[in-house]
């Protein structure tokens, strides 16, 4: 598996393509969620699309780690995805630890906050991060805001 983590201006055509279809695939049509896919956010010079291929070059899974001031005062890593092929393979763990720790290299003393589907909570808890909100919907799933504690 090889992990790539550029800036939107650093992807090519077909890896931006790969990632797009990836997330409407999971979140618009898998998840039945009719929402604002492309929403800027992609563009933003700071803006890192961290993620993995595997040896064939088959995009497995994918997070988009934006700046601080962006989504929240904090960094925030989103658009945290696993394509079917990857699924299985251990690779949201490493996916999530990296994401962290680039949020963590490029912006140090931001903080990180994200927007975490609630199913997944003990899955965000077990990566350090401690929920700061009450459940809410979002786009008809429920969701809440969660920070990361450091070590």
């Amino acid at each position: 598996m090889q992990w790539q983590n550029l800036t939107f201006n650093q992807l090519t055509a077909n890896t931006l393509y790969d990632i797009l279809k990836l997330r409407v695939d999971v979140f618009v049509v898998e998840q039945a969620c009719a929402y604002p896919e492309l929403d800027d956010k992609d563009r933003h010079p700071e803006t890192q699309h961290l993620f993995a291929l595997s040896t064939g070059g088959e995009l497995l899974a994918y997070a988009r780690v934006l700046p601080p001031g962006l989504s929240y005062p904090e960094a925030s890593i989103g658009r945290v995805v696993v394509a079917p092929a990857g699924r299985g393979l251990g690779i949201a763990t490493p996916l999530m630890q990296r994401a962290i720790e680039s949020a963590l290299g490029t912006w140090p003393d931001a903080g990180i906050q994200i927007g975490a589907q609630d199913y997944l909570k003990a899955f965000y808890q077990k990566l350090g991060f401690k929920a700061c909100s009450e459940m809410y919907l979002e786009d008809g799933i429920p969701h809440l805001d969660m920070r990361y504690q450091s070590a």
